[in-house]
């Protein structure tokens, strides 16, 4: 698995499709969410775009990195995804850990806030992140807020 991490502006066209299409699989049309995937975030300046592909250039593993002050005073982990046939085979601690190095690269000591589908709390747990809120319903799925202190 090659992991890359693309500010919005050096996407190519490519990439940008296999982003797209993989987040619309999975959060739209699997998980049956009509909701508006697409913001400002995606193109904001210091975004950071994190892909895994495998070595045929298949996009497998992606996630959505915004800087501190965005959307919340954190750093903020989002759009988490890996495609269906590559679950179950740890691609999703390999995107978790590629996406918590290049967070601490680029914002060091800085907490990390997620919003996290509630059953997968446990997962984030294992990698330090500690559960904020009540559970809220996020386009009709169970969510919990859980943030990350990166200071230790």
């Amino acid at each position: 698995m090659q992991w890359n991490s693309t500010f919005f502006k050096d996407l190519t066209v490519q990439q940008l499709y296999d982003v797209l299409q993989l987040r619309v699989d999975v959060f739209v049309v699997e998980q049956k969410c009509a909701y508006r995937d697409l913001d400002e975030y995606d193109r904001h300046p210091e975004t950071r775009h994190l892909s895994g592909r495998e070595e045929g250039e298949q996009l497998i593993a992606y996630a959505r990195i915004l800087p501190p002050s965005l959307r919340y005073p954190e750093v903020n982990l989002g759009r988490v995804v890996v495609k269906a046939d590559f679950r179950r085979q740890g691609i999703g601690h390999q995107l978790l850990q590629a996406a918590l190095q290049e967070i601490s690269g680029c914002w060091p000591k800085t907490p990390i806030r997620i919003s996290a589908q509630e059953y997968l709390q446990a997962f984030y747990s294992k990698y330090g992140f500690f559960r904020v809120s009540e559970v809220y319903l996020e386009d009709g799925i169970p969510h919990v807020e859980m943030v990350k202190d990166m200071k230790i």
